[in-house]
C-alpha cells in the first residue's frame, strides 16, 4: 500500500504539492468515489484513479523499452545531444528517468529506461549475470583464434581484463555478423574486445536484456512501456 499523492506525484510531471492540492478540491476519485484525504493509501496494482475525470495510469515504478536510433547519447539529459529521454512520450514520462546502462552515441538497438534505480543496479552488476545480447558487424572475416580469445575472457589494449563472452557466428564472409553475449559493460567494450582480437566493428546493436528482446515491431526511436511478465524476462537472475 502506498499513498495516494505520492503515487500520483511519482506516475507523471505533477508536483507533489500540485497532487495535493487537486485531491483537497476533490478532483481525485478513487474507484469512483471522491477522496480528500491526501494520506490515503492505496495497491497501485488494484484500483482505479481519475485525476479530473480522466483516468491515471499509477505506476510506482516505470520500464521503458526504447529501440535507440543513431546519433541519440544514453543520457538523462544533455545541454548540447539529443538524448534517449528525449524520445519517450510526454504520456510515459516521470520523474527521475535514467537509462540503465549506456549504448554508445553510434550504437543502436535496446536501450532500458526505467526510474526504479535498485532494478537497474541488479540488471547491471555482472555479479547477477544478466546477459546483455549484441549484433555485430565486422570489418573483416573472423577467425577461430580471434573467436576463442573474446569467449574466453579477452585483454583489452590497456590491460582491462574482460569476462568471458559467449559468440555466434550468425553470417559469415568479409562483413560476418556476430552474436555476442556479456554481462558486463565495460566502456567501449565490445568494440574494443575486437580491436584487441585484431579485427573492428563497423555496426553494434543491442538485441536483448536477460531473455527480453527487442520488440521488433518498435521502430528507431520509438519506445513502449513494458508488462511486469516483460521485466520479469529482464531482472530473473540465473
Amino acid at each position: 500500500m502506498e499513498r495516494l499523492d505520492k503515487l500520483i506525484a511519482n506516475s507523471g510531471t505533477l508536483s507533489r504539492k500540485e497532487v495535493q492540492k487537486l485531491i483537497k478540491n476533490g478532483a481525485v476519485k478513487v474507484n469512483g468515489i471522491i477522496t480528500k484525504d491526501r494520506g490515503f493509501c492505496v495497491d497501485p496494482d488494484n484500483v482505479s484513479v481519475t485525476v479530473n475525470g480522466e483516468e491515471f495510469l499509477l505506476r510506482k515504478y516505470v520500464y521503458i523499452m526504447l529501440n535507440k536510433p543513431e546519433g541519440v547519447v544514453s543520457a538523462a539529459r544533455d545541454d548540447k545531444e539529443k538524448t534517449v529521454i528525449d524520445l519517450v512520450p510526454q504520456e510515459y514520462k516521470k520523474k527521475n528517468l535514467f537509462p540503465a546502462g549506456r549504448l554508445d552515441r553510434n550504437t543502436t538497438g535496446f536501450v532500458l529506461i526505467t526510474d526504479d534505480g535498485d532494478f537497474a543496479h541488479n540488471i547491471l552488476s555482472p555479479k547477477n549475470h544478466v546477459e546483455k545480447t549484441y549484433e555485430a558487424r565486422l570489418a573483416e572475416s573472423i577467425t577461430e583464434p580471434a573467436l576463442q580469445k573474446i569467449s574466453e575472457g579477452i585483454t583489452l589494449g590497456d590491460g582491462t581484463e574482460c569476462l568471458p563472452a559467449k559468440l555466434k557466428v550468425l553470417e559469415d564472409g568479409e562483413n560476418p555478423l556476430v552474436e555476442v553475449k556479456i554481462c558486463e559493460g565495460k566502456y567501449h567494450q565490445i568494440k574494443r574486445m575486437f580491436a584487441a582480437a585484431g579485427n573492428a566493428v563497423i555496426e553494434l546493436k543491442r538485441v536483448k536484456i536477460g531473455d527480453l528482446p527487442l520488440d521488433e515491431n518498435l521502430r528507431a526511436g520509438e519506445c513502449k512501456i513494458l508488462s511486469q511478465d516483460e521485466v520479469k524476462l529482464i531482472r530473473d537472475i540465473k
